[in-house]
């Protein structure tokens, strides 16, 4: 892995323009996704694991904006 790579992935973003509106949007997508879920799924693992990577996705979504 490169280093320029490494130095990116672990320093501090400070959000540009435009970036917040769509942390918040991804955000309230995953929570509607999640809350359908929860509505749906009956409780166990999968339920669980669903959830969990829905919570995943939206911070690696965010993760993916605020490192570019």
């Amino acid at each position: 892995m490169e280093q320029s790579r490494l130095d990116n992935d672990f320093r501090y973003h400070a959000p540009k323009e435009g970036q917040p509106e769509k942390y918040m949007f991804i955000r309230d997508r995953g929570r509607e996704l999640a809350m359908l879920i929860n509505d749906l799924v009956p409780e166990g693992r999968e339920k669980s694991l669903a959830v969990t990577n829905i919570e995943q996705a939206v911070m690696w979504a965010n993760a993916g904006i605020a490192r570019s």
